[in-house]
């Protein structure tokens, strides 16, 4: 019975569908519940620190429950997605509403469907990786699973990544740069990829080149089918997605570097190099996504069994909590500062 707290992550798309069914103030009901209640919820709820015995983990994995958890992500954020843009089509919703339909689904686009995106993106099955680059298509993203995957997981908390946010970077200026890092990191990465296997740029099995139209299709069939208007409003959904993944990435690795050797290759990834929270509501919410430091440790581990790690630097609140924090720097640095290894600032701050 304990593994139907996972059901509580679905609790975001049915807020949202409230949200969108009830109109007005209640567009704004999925963020203010995401980053007002959930961060107050956060504040006196447990941290669990316990980790899966052999029994339990190989029950776990066994168990067929959590991935179908992660597979009905699909129909979920696409069936809201739709009736949010079918709604607004045939609706005539005030500037203020406009706004909250656009941050409700947004918020869904990057939870429901990013973050779900992730765990599938590291599946062995290649439906299953079909799955998670589909997640990927509302937030105009798909680049991500080729740059998480052949960029990130090796370059994670170096200088060589455009995830991994530096000591005393805002989250401004990381967004900024992650953003259009990442994609031009992407398309390096897919040539490289092309150049090995003897294909010209715009090859049939050239990844980024299918993500590119895809993508425009997904729009175009939006601008036709309903509106251009609510073309645009996919738009502003996708920017809102793919923003709370990036304000994911921030925490994740902020201020954590790790050691280069002198023949210029950097040190093992191991458990320090990653941020974690053991704060309940924010694990069950986002899949254990907050045990990001075994997650880096070995990559196809599944969300179910992950682990907690003494030596993992760890946040002072959960994760929704801590993204909000971020949105104001100066009360970011003076919380998480403090808590960088003091070793790891010495190697950003070196001259």
């Amino acid at each position: 019975m304990k593994d139907l707290k996972y059901l509580t992550a679905y609790l975001v798309p049915i807020i949202c569908f409230l949200g969108i069914y009830n109109a007005g103030v209640w567009l704004y009901l999925t963020p203010l519940v995401v980053f007002g209640l959930v961060p107050l919820l956060e504040l006196w709820m447990p941290s669990l620190k316990t980790n899966l015995d052999e029994e339990q983990r190989e029950s776990k994995l066994k168990n067929k429950f959590f991935d179908v958890l992660l597979w009905l992500n699909v129909p979920i954020v696409f069936g809201v997605l739709i009736y949010g843009f079918y709604t607004y089509t045939n609706s005539a919703f005030q500037t203020y509403e406009v706004i909250g339909l656009i941050f409700s689904l947004g918020i869904v686009a990057g939870s429901n469907g990013i973050n779900v995106a992730h765990e599938l993106g590291h599946r062995q099955e290649t439906w299953e990786r079909f799955l998670g680059k589909l997640l990927l298509l509302p937030s105009l993203y798909m680049h991500f699973y080729i740059e998480h995957n052949y960029g990130h997981h090796l370059k994670a908390a170096t200088p060589d990544d455009p995830a991994s946010a530096r000591y005393n970077e805002n989250l401004y200026a990381f967004w900024a740069r992650s953003v259009s890092t990442q994609y031009t990191s992407a398309w390096s990465i897919q040539q490289r990829l092309n150049k090995a296997a003897g294909r010209s740029w715009f090859a049939i099995k050239s990844d980024m080149f299918w993500y590119t139209v895809i993508q425009l299709s997904y729009i175009l069939a939006i601008g036709f089918y309903f509106s251009w208007a609510t073309a645009g409003l996919a738009l502003a959904v996708a920017v809102v997605g793919f923003s709370l993944l990036e304000i994911i990435n921030y925490l994740e690795h902020y201020g954590l570097r790790r050691q280069q050797k002198k023949s210029g290759r950097y040190e093992v990834v191991r458990e320090v190099h990653s941020w974690n929270s053991n704060h309940a509501l924010g694990r069950i919410l986002l899949y254990e996504l907050t045990r990001h430091s075994d997650h880096h440790f070995r990559a196809s581990k599944k969300y179910q069994v992950l682990d907690y790690h003494d030596v993992s630097p760890q946040l002072p609140y959960g994760y929704p909590t801590m993204m909000v924090i971020a949105t104001i720097p100066p009360l970011w640095f003076s919380i998480v500062n403090k808590h960088v290894p003091q070793e790891m600032v010495e190697l950003q701050t070196a001259v």
